[in-house]
Parts: C-alpha cells; structure tokens; sequence
C-alpha cells in the first residue's frame, strides 16, 4: 500500500509522539520534510534533527521538545492536503493563535513561515499550522 500524504503523516506520527511522551520519532526522510523538520526547530517546535540511514531507508529523526514536561507543540494540522490544496496570497496569509502559533507556507523561496512570508511578500501553499 503507498502513502498518498507522506507530509499528514510526518505531522501524525509527531502528534503520536507527544502524546505518548516520547522523545523522540522516526519518519521516513525526504527533502521536504527535512525542510518542515528545519522550519520546526527554528521556531523551537522541536529540538533538534537528525538524518541516517537505516536497512538501507534514509531516516529523519526529529528530537521533541518539552517544557516542564508538557508538550511545546498543543496543535499541528495539516492544511492544504493532496486532494485539496490550499494556496493563499501574502496579504491572505493566516495569523495562527493571534501570532503566537506559525502557519508553514511553502513559497517558491523554500518552505517558510507565515512571519518570513509576509516579510518577504510572498504567497504560497499553506501546508500547516503549530501552536
């Protein structure tokens, strides 16, 4: 069976993660979702990010991130899906949680947030949003 969203995946298996109060998950890499993993720690979602090789498979394995043992990330959801993408212009870019949640846009400058994206007066298609 193949994966039709490797990316709702990715963010699935974080939400697992954090719900399970693991400190770590494996997802299977890519180069975008090595760019999502970069844009997470960033905005200090997660720790940090690692990339290897297991069986042969190239592995992404993100280190989550905790404060007084409760999760950083309370939300991540995907937004545009492969059946429904979602593209938004700069102007219509969303502010999530008043500014103190990141919505990542993909612009053709590379995968970004909602800050940089309007900084840069760029559009894109919304792929999630954290909080």
């Amino acid at each position: 069976m193949t994966m039709t969203d490797p990316v709702a995946d990715m963010l699935t298996r974080i939400r697992n993660a954090y719900a399970a109060n693991h400190r770590r998950v494996d997802v299977p890499k890519s180069r975008f979702k090595t760019e999502l993993a970069r844009v997470l720690r960033e905005n200090n979602y997660i720790s940090d990010f690692k990339e290897f090789s297991e069986e042969g498979r190239p592995v992404l394995r993100l280190y989550l991130r905790y404060h007084n043992d409760l999760p950083v990330v309370r939300e991540l959801q995907r937004v545009s899906s492969p059946g429904l993408r979602r593209y938004v212009k700069c102007r219509e870019l969303p502010r999530v949680k008043n500014g103190l949640g990141v919505a990542i846009v993909s612009t053709p400058r590379g995968l970004m947030t909602d800050r940089d994206a309007r900084r840069a007066n760029l559009g894109g298609e919304l792929v999630a949003v954290v909080w």
